[in-house]
């Protein structure tokens, strides 16, 4: 070999060597695809629920929009935060949770305008509250979300909050007077029922059914879907159509998930929970329905609420709006309450 080649090749040999060294600091070799990004996405609910067939059609989708470069595996019944919601929102923060789907009521403890959602009467439907999702209110209550080190993909609509109890009809809000209602730890529930006449008692949801069972509580209130998943038709005579207040979920993944994926992964994501969003609207309208058919033919009693009785409740709500404004901050408040034309 002449002193020519053995250039040649030493050259080669040095560019092979630097090739290989790159790779192995962290570049993909040539004809290798990104490792798979693996998202546990953790909801308090069984997969049968609504929140279940969402979460799963999110991963379905998220295998779509990302040509499988990203796998969501859904952990139902709140196994990965021991069914603490507070826990998991604090573990979602710390990055110890890769992402979750958690009512926005539970996250009004760290984003106080997330009860702005929940002003009673202030949606006249789901409709209505995707397009506050989806508008300027939501995007400001993303950038709350995203100071707590929690990336919020998507909010996703739930039908509004009906009354279950097993005294009476609930026709007007005289007809809470002194029950024993179940509500969320959360003031607004409180300082509302409380203002309704009713004795508005925090109960983990883990013991309500047993609560309801033994007569600890008459009632609760949840979206139609909740006594229908957890057969509260077994310890529940009435079900009453009072659509009082609406939440939502928040699909967020923690910000240290969020930050170790790459940007095309990340509009995948992006793209996957805005469709599962309108998915989401549009399956609870459906189910809704059935699901109160199938309560009623297990023995619960539905009804209406009358124009007057509506009227009531909702004169009940705007009599709080100082004191709603307060615990959601005053700038929030108004925009909610322009944003949707409510006096």
């Amino acid at each position: 070999m002449n002193f020519k080649t053995r250039a040649i090749t030493g050259v080669l040999a040095t560019s092979l060597a630097a090739a290989l060294l790159s790779g192995c600091a962290g570049g993909t070799p040539a004809g290798q695809s990104a490792p798979v990004a693996k998202i546990q996405l953790s909801i308090p609910d069984p997969l049968t629920s609504s929140v279940g067939v969402t979460a799963q059609h999110f991963a379905d989708q998220v295998k779509k929009t990302s040509n499988g470069s990203v796998q969501v595996t859904v952990v139902p019944n709140g196994t990965s935060f021991s069914g603490d919601q507070n826990a998991a929102v604090t573990r979602l923060q710390g990055g110890s949770l890769d992402g979750l789907i958690l009512s926005t009521s539970v996250y009004a403890s760290v984003v106080p305008e997330m009860n702005g959602i929940s002003i009673p009467y202030l949606f006249s439907d789901t409709k209505e509250e995707a397009k506050f999702l989806a508008g300027e209110p939501g995007k400001v209550l993303k950038d709350k979300l995203a100071a707590k080190d929690t990336v919020a993909l998507a909010f996703l609509t739930r039908t509004g909050r009906e009354i279950t109890n097993s005294v009476r009809p609930i026709e007007q809000p005289s007809d809470l007077k002194g029950l024993k209602i179940r509500v969320p730890g959360n003031t607004l529930w409180t300082d509302f029922f409380g203002k309704l006449g009713a004795s508005p008692t925090t109960m983990a949801f883990s013991e309500v059914f047993t609560g309801l069972q033994t007569g600890t509580i008459d009632g609760q209130e949840n979206p139609i879907e909740v006594p229908w998943t957890n057969k509260f038709s077994e310890v529940q005579k009435y079900v009453s159509m009072t659509n009082h207040i609406n939440d939502a979920w928040v699909l967020a993944l923690s910000s240290k998930k969020w930050d170790s994926l790459t940007e095309d992964q990340k509009k995948a994501l992006t793209a996957a929970s805005e469709e599962t969003a309108t998915f989401k609207t549009g399956y609870d309208e459906e189910q809704s329905k059935k699901q109160l058919d199938e309560l009623a033919a297990k023995g619960m009693k539905a009804n209406e609420l009358s124009a007057s009785g509506l009227a009531e409740f909702k004169a009940t709500s705007q009599s709080l709006y100082p004191e709603f404004s307060k615990l959601i901050g005053k700038e929030f408040f108004d925009q909610a309450i322009a944003f949707t034309g409510k006096k």
